[in-house]
């Protein structure tokens, strides 16, 4: 058998190289009005933990009531969180980001703005 029997491979893996990953549209949950979004520094006890925001600041934050039993959270978690309206050095936290969304996150470039101590 002849290597023309056999077509051009040099053609198709050229064309391999050129194809481009297709952009998947994300579906991640973004902050909407006053929401920012953290990473849990460290759990201070009970329902608190320090968060560090994308706005620069840790926060003394707590899970609601009616979160409590659906969030399970460890530190380097990303969650997203809204300021209390009268101190703004507390908040509260109401989202978990999952694996999936937290690298899709990291594509985006919103964590950037987050210093990673760990």
């Amino acid at each position: 058998m002849a290597k023309e029997d056999f077509g051009d491979f040099k053609e198709i893996k050229e064309q391999k190289e050129q194809k481009e990953e297709p952009k998947i549209p994300s579906r991640v949950r973004t902050p909407r009005n006053n929401e920012l979004i953290g990473i849990i520094r460290e759990r201070l006890g009970g329902n608190r933990m320090n968060v560090q925001t994308t706005d620069g600041k840790t926060r003394n934050c707590r899970v609601p009531g009616k979160y409590k039993r659906r969030l399970w959270l460890r530190p380097r978690d990303v969650v997203m969180i809204i300021p209390w309206e009268d101190n703004d050095d507390k908040g509260d936290i109401i989202y978990k980001y999952p694996p999936a969304a937290v690298s899709q996150l990291k594509k985006q470039g919103v964590l950037d703005s987050i210093k990673d101590e760990f």
